[in-house]
């Protein structure tokens, strides 16, 4: 969850800019630099799972609470919400795999983590590719902190269970290029995976997102999440990334690691 964020964070001010340059600094003081939409939606999934209350009512909350993220939101989500009776609209965007990580730390059983995934995407993201997303991120974090497969193990893995052809950085890095803006799940998981698969390091996992460009901060959400379930994060980003966030999001945040560590000793 926490690698979901600071993924966010670091990529955020990359979006809708110029591309990052190999050397790009994590952090600025600046207002361009900060969290959106992704961390609003995760800390949403892990703040439902934590109160045991329905993954939309919880999203519906945090979202109408913080209205005006960085970058907004997008334009179907937006919609939906603004409803008074709010539905899914049968996305297959790569909201639904950004927002889930907390599913992969919080839940202990494989089907219960498919399930739970589900629940969570289905509520707006209710397409078959939409579900897939958040499913197969939720799953290989729980594979990869729970050592059932290993680093090299990953994209045969992904590919059997999931139907997903992970490309080469190099394509990735060429559609990037080209001003391509990677939205929807069928484009972001497998990219993300793929910047994880290439990285050394947590650090170098989200640089590698970053600079793939398109859709930086979900795509380095997406690999940040994936990531911190393999590799340590630096104290210090972790302490960087908290003095972006709001009291309530660090409460959420405390609770989720408190929860994880009860429930995993």
């Amino acid at each position: 969850m926490l690698g979901a964020i600071i993924g966010d964070i670091i990529g955020s001010r990359f979006e809708f800019s110029a591309p990052p340059r190999k050397d790009f600094k994590l952090f600025t003081e600046d207002a361009e630099c900060g969290f959106t939409d992704d961390t609003i939606c995760t800390v949403a999934i892990a703040d439902a799972i934590l109160k045991n209350i329905p993954y939309q009512e919880s999203l519906l909350n945090w979202c109408r609470k913080y209205p005006n993220p960085i970058g907004g939101y997008g334009v179907g989500f937006n919609d939906w919400i603004n409803e008074k009776n709010p539905q899914p609209y049968n996305s297959f965007g790569n909201g639904s795999a950004m927002r889930v990580s907390a599913i992969g730390w919080l839940f202990n059983d494989y089907h219960d983590i498919l399930q739970q995934a589900k629940l969570s995407a289905e509520c707006t993201h209710n397409h078959p590719e939409g579900i897939k997303g958040a499913q197969c991120v939720a799953t290989l974090i729980y594979w990869l902190r729970t050592c059932r497969i290993t680093k090299d193990e990953v994209e045969h893995a992904v590919k059997k269970n999931f139907g997903y052809e992970i490309p080469p950085l190099k394509d990735i890095y060429k559609i990037g290029s080209e001003g391509h803006f990677d939205g929807i799940c069928q484009e972001t998981v497998p990219w993300a995976i793929r910047c994880f698969l290439e990285s050394q390091n947590f650090e170098d996992a989200i640089r590698i997102a970053v600079l793939a460009d398109g859709d930086t901060d979900t795509k380095a959400d997406i690999t940040g999440a994936i990531a911190e379930a393999f590799y340590e994060i630096p104290d210090t980003m972790i302490e960087k990334t908290f003095s972006y966030l709001p009291k309530d999001m660090l409460a959420v945040i405390d609770q989720f690691f408190e929860r994880f560590s009860t429930d995993n000793r």
